[in-house]
């Protein structure tokens, strides 16, 4: 007896059509599971075993043997418990193979029948849905399937089970389960606004371009100027998601999640990993080849603070990532991409000891400490930066001064204009503008060109540093609601790359 069950496997962010062939034969009692399984599938043998024992079932004396086609893609995970045992069921004659042909499966079984949330229960029903399938999953994932569109009245549907008795009861027509229900997405949480930042204009100003064309951002300054204050009211000013962010960003969640259940992003994610994190840790990999901290950050803020603290050979594997948007995870077992389109915003001290630029305070190493702090950041990767700032102390008469600054919600206004703006004339932020685009729409006035033949005269900019005062001075001017750059514009984005 031979009985078919579809499942997924997960390849980056996307669900390849994985099919359990589960065949029956007289002979020895011997339970085998091949294609490439890993460890926690092979162990999958115990889980199903006890389960449908569990149930009341017991598995027959014959040779078992389960196929996991294509038999050359790499399947690691516990979500093929469920789609095993329904297989096993359908070749025992316990279920009719007409009962699971239209339906995908995922879960994990407990010893017990319970059915266990899974990661990856929004792409494996985007992936079903694709194909004009339904999902059967742990009821615990239910809600997260249920953002796929899968759970309306039109389509197949999705069986949401809490124990593999419920499943079996739903499929045979004894007593079926209700639609699991999306639970709506957690309340934004009140972000810091831009009002509690006293004086640094200058640094205010970057901060507002930055939001405004996707620049990248790097602050200098002294410890306790405000860098970390400014970096946390970057996601108070930006635009709200779109339909296609918030899937994106939910769907990366529901890969990395330890359970699955995560619910639709309500906002853009906001990463601070240490400066201890392993490079596998913030590009990704791992023996799973799992998202990292870039991916995690996409279509949001990826902030690393002490930047020169971060190993050199970590910062110089997100200089591809930054330019692509995306990051190829190569192992021996996987090799996946995923979505990594983020703003970095890095904030350091301008030496180790943090007060290189004050005489009174700095320590005896200088300019040595200043020199080997800084070498630790590879030139490339600081030329990734379309705004590099100093941030200096706030002097005492600005903090105490009850005089708040301009607050979030207008700054916010303003950068949701400028964005619209670039949408409607590029369809993207400038941040990506390049080539013969860039040239036409960063074309800047009589005075302006003068000014950047001066700088290109001189020499020290690259090709990448003069496109990303283009677009720095783009958006300078789209915030003004200027057409053409003007010598404002560029002197401003000169200052910013220190070319001034």
């Amino acid at each position: 007896m031979v009985a078919n069950i579809q499942t997924i496997a997960f390849q980056g962010v996307e669900a390849v059509p994985v099919e359990v062939q589960v065949h029956l034969a007289p002979g020895q009692n011997a339970f085998t599971v091949v294609g490439l399984p890993d460890k926690s599938v092979a162990e999958s043998r115990e889980r199903v075993r006890a389960a449908l024992s569990a149930v009341g079932l017991a598995l027959p004396y014959d040779r078992i043997t389960i196929n996991l086609s294509p038999a050359d893609l790499p399947k690691d995970g516990s979500h093929y418990d469920v789609p095993i045992a329904l297989g096993l069921l359908v070749a025992m004659g316990a279920l009719p193979q007409g009962a699971v042909s239209d339906f995908c499966v995922m879960g994990e079984l407990g010893l017990d029948g319970t059915l266990i949330g899974v990661p990856g229960a929004l792409p494996a029903a985007m992936a079903a849905l694709a194909k004009n399938k339904g999902l059967i999953c742990p009821a615990d994932c239910g809600p997260e399937a249920a953002w796929s569109g899968l759970a309306a009245p039109d389509k197949p549907g999705i069986i949401a089970a809490a124990h593999l008795l419920e499943a079996i009861n739903h499929l045979r027509g004894v007593a079926l389960l209700p639609p699991p229900q999306a639970r709506p997405s957690p309340m934004a949480a009140h972000m810091p606004d831009m009002a509690d930042i006293r004086g640094q204009a200058e640094a205010r100003l970057a901060l507002e371009v930055a939001a405004c064309g996707g620049h990248n951002l790097l602050m200098s300054g002294p410890p306790g100027a405000g860098k970390s204050m400014l970096a946390a009211r970057l996601l108070g000013i930006l635009p709200p998601l779109t339909a296609r962010e918030r899937l994106e960003i939910s769907v990366i969640e529901s890969l990395s999640s330890k359970r699955g259940g995560v619910r639709l992003a309500a906002r853009r994610p906001f990463r601070t990993p240490h400066h201890s994190a392993s490079m596998a840790a913030l590009i990704g990999g791992g023996r799973q080849a799992k998202p990292g901290e870039i991916s995690l950050a996409h279509c949001g803020v990826l902030f690393l603070d002490e930047l020169p603290e971060f190993s050199r050979q970590s910062l110089d594997a997100l200089r591809q990532p930054i330019e692509t948007g995306h990051v190829d995870v190569a192992r021996a077992e996987a090799h996946v991409s995923y979505h990594a389109r983020f703003q970095l915003v890095a904030a350091m001290n301008p030496c180790r000891c943090g007060h290189a630029d004050d005489a009174s305070l700095a320590c005896h190493r200088l300019p040595l400490c200043r020199q080997e702090y800084l070498a630790k950041l590879s030139g490339p990767l600081l030329d990734r930066f379309d705004i590099r700032i100093n941030v200096p102390p706030v002097p005492l008469s600005q903090m105490i001064d009850d005089e708040k600054g301009e607050g979030s919600e207008a700054v916010a206004a303003r950068v949701v204009r400028a964005q619209a703006v670039q949408l409607a004339r590029q369809e993207c932020l400038n941040a990506r503008l390049d080539g013969e685009t860039l040239r036409e729409l960063a074309n800047p006035d009589a005075r302006g060109r003068k000014l950047l033949d001066s700088i290109v005269d001189d020499g020290g900019l690259t090709a990448r540093g003069f496109n990303r005062i283009l677009r720095v001075a783009r958006s300078l001017a789209d915030l003004a609601g200027r057409d053409v750059l003007t010598d404002k514009d560029i002197a401003t984005a000169l200052v910013w790359r220190g070319h001034a």
